[in-house]
């Protein structure tokens, strides 16, 4: 789920626990987590609502002065429900908790064997996850389009395997370029003995 920026804050300190979105079929679902540039956020409940039942408390919970502030922002046709998304923000990140464990066991070394053996199976591209580890355990802090360009790859597709790095834990994301995580470092050692 999108968010626009003024908003972020309010994600972020638990002001912000509902939205309301225009959307053809639900997308959202109670129970779930999802990352939002105002952190980690979890769905509580989702139903659909008549614009007209929405009161000015729900309005400033979405971070609104009133309803008629939130309905007249309403992206979408009228013609398509109005679904009202309530969640509260989560605590850190698993990721970031993930990515500081470098004590890893011959388990989760195989584990992430695994794992990254299948991501390069099933890549368009054929093997991609040791080099770009390489690439970021060389290169820490170098942006994003520098290290796509030495791999010979297009930005938005090396961003998003990065990021599949990151959600395994074995790389960090800096204001520019990434850099390996604890956990990286110590896959890349255990890897090389």
């Amino acid at each position: 789920m999108l968010f626009e920026q003024r908003f972020w804050p309010s994600i972020a300190d638990g002001t912000v626990t509902v939205t309301f979105r225009r959307w053809k079929r639900r997308q959202a679902v109670a129970g779930r987590r999802q990352r939002t540039s105002g952190g980690i956020i979890e769905v509580t409940a989702v139903g659909i609502v008549d614009p007209a039942d929405i009161d000015d408390t729900d309005a400033r919970r979405a971070g609104y002065d009133c309803a008629d502030a939130l309905r007249a922002d309403l992206r979408g046709t009228p013609d398509l429900p109005v679904y009202r998304i309530e969640f509260h923000h989560v605590d850190g990140d698993p990721r970031a908790e993930l990515a500081a464990a470098a004590e890893l066991t011959d388990a989760d070394v195989a584990e992430l064997d695994r794992r990254l053996q299948w991501l390069d199976r099933v890549s368009d591209t054929g093997p991609w996850t040791a080099r770009t580890l390489d690439v970021v355990r060389r290169r820490p802090g170098v942006s994003s389009t520098d290290l796509a360009i030495e791999l010979g790859r297009e930005r938005a597709p090396f961003k998003l395997d990065v990021r599949k790095l990151k959600n395994l834990g074995l790389t960090i994301s800096l204001r520019t370029g990434y850099q390996l995580s604890p956990r990286g470092e110590a896959y890349l050692a255990a890897r090389n003995r």
